[in-house]
């Protein structure tokens, strides 16, 4: 069996790169979002259960299968695979989420280069001003500069690589320990100012009113969809993470604050953006326009407003990167494996190789915007590189990684295993098993059916 010789210096170290790892761009604007829009607290009750019954047997799995296999996501399942007598193919599952990883990452930091580039440019030159023309202008002006965008991928793919490449203790625990309590420092200044000068009451009407017409099956996919999507089950992350984990760590307990942590984060961050957006009449269904373009010019319009803006950047920043940590070492140690590389070449060449692959997604904003692949093969697309992606990540990679790793939990993986890893008794761990066999499966593909009709 494959002993990995880094480990995490304890449970919170551990617990805060798994919740750096969930928390991302999305955590900021979407949660709150796809809560309001949704129903508000009926959406909130579908997501917990969601939560319940989908992310946390998955994550409970994947933590076993990372302590248990001491190596990257793919090794861990052949390990695993061979000690219970299963097909070592399996070990494909853990394969697929390490490309998945990788193609994210490619296209999820040119998104956190643009953080980096509108913090540097508020601190510099302050906003644009009330006038939304202006904002605009400054979004397509930045979007219009391939070379511009480019230079801040390459900085926030770098910022990712030196944090990977001083290893898990060192680099990764050591960022966690400082970019979780910054985040929510962060969170909390802004969703005071929040309160203070924008619309608290229209905000929490937003969030927590229950509107009983929302308590329907679409509510409910659309909520497990996106527990499965957010808290970043299915890629295998989870499994290199545990794979540092000592033996002496609870990982139930790892697992519930975890998914707590991440939850309560994104409600704060809902606390934090719309009071502004409400206040000023702004569309909190603008995604990331929203971020770079409508929240800008609602600052612009209240007291102390670039400051805040230069802080709501950094912490979109902050939350980025912590994410793309994560992802980088994913792809890293499943290299470090794979070709005997040390850590610090593995975590540059594969941060190298997101930052060439990303620059696809950067033309896919000017030089290729036009550009529609699909379309010219004949089928009526009109996605372009980078939406087509994020597509096959989200909407197929990701989801099918997920259902061969429950499948291979809840079908080949020997039960008792599981109850040793995670401590369960005899009653637990036969609950687990059933809901890696058939809950779980069945959550991934009717969530995935459904955002792929909705899409459609």
């Amino acid at each position: 069996m494959t002993m990995h010789p880094e480990k995490w210096s304890g449970r919170i170290g551990f617990i805060l790169a798994t919740v750096g790892s969930a928390v991302g761009i999305g955590s900021i604007w979407k949660f709150p979002y796809e809560v309001g829009a949704h129903g508000g607290s009926a959406f909130v009750l579908f997501y917990l259960a969601g939560l319940v019954l989908v992310v946390v047997p998955l994550m409970l799995a994947e933590f076993a299968i990372g302590r248990r296999g001491r190596a990257d996501a793919s090794r861990s399942i052949a390990v695993i695979a061979q000690a219970g007598g299963a097909n070592r193919r399996w070990a494909l599952a853990g394969a697929m989420g390490v490309l998945t990883g990788f193609v994210i990452l490619s296209f999820y930091a040119v998104i956190g280069g643009w953080t980096i580039g509108y913090a540097v440019d508020t601190a510099l030159y302050g906003l644009p001003g009330a006038d939304a023309s202006a904002v605009r202008a400054r979004y397509d002006a930045f979007l219009a500069s391939p070379w511009r965008m480019l230079a801040w991928h390459a900085v926030f793919m770098a910022t990712t690589a030196l944090v990977v490449a001083r290893g898990v203790a060192k680099g990764i625990e050591t960022a966690s320990m400082l970019l979780m309590p910054l985040l929510v420092a962060l969170m909390l200044v802004l969703a005071i100012w929040s309160a203070l000068q924008g619309d608290l009451a229209a905000t929490l009407h937003f969030l927590l009113t229950l509107d009983t017409r929302h308590l329907n099956a679409r509510t409910a996919l659309d909520a497990l969809g996106l527990g499965f999507f957010s808290i970043g089950t299915g890629l295998g992350l989870m499994i290199t993470y545990a794979a540092y984990s000592g033996a002496d760590i609870d990982l139930k307990q790892v697992v519930v604050a975890s998914v707590i942590a991440d939850t309560l984060i994104s409600l704060l961050a809902g606390l934090a953006v719309f009071p502004i957006v409400f206040a000023h009449g702004l569309d909190p269904a603008s995604g990331p326009g929203l971020v770079f373009v409508t929240l800008p010019l609602a600052f612009a319009r209240m007291p102390w407003g670039t400051l805040a803006a230069g802080a709501f950047y950094v912490l979109v920043f902050v939350a980025a990167l912590a994410s793309s940590i994560s992802l980088l070492e994913l792809v890293a140690a499943w290299l470090m494996r794979r070709f005997g590389w040390r850590r610090a070449v593995a975590a540059w060449t594969a941060a190298t190789g997101c930052f060439i692959a990303g620059i696809a997604t950067v033309l896919s904003f000017n030089r290729w915007a036009d550009w529609h692949p699909l379309a010219n093969l004949g089928v009526a697309s009109s996605a372009t590189v980078f939406e087509l992606l994020d597509q096959l990540s989200s909407s197929f990679m990701l989801p099918l990684g997920g259902l061969a790793i429950a499948l291979f939990a809840g079908w080949a993986v020997p039960q008792r295993m599981l109850a040793e890893e995670l401590r369960l008794g005899p009653a637990a761990a036969a609950a687990l098993g059933a809901a890696l066999r058939y809950v779980v499966p069945v959550g991934i593909v009717l969530a995935t059916l459904w955002s792929l009709l909705s899409r459609g």
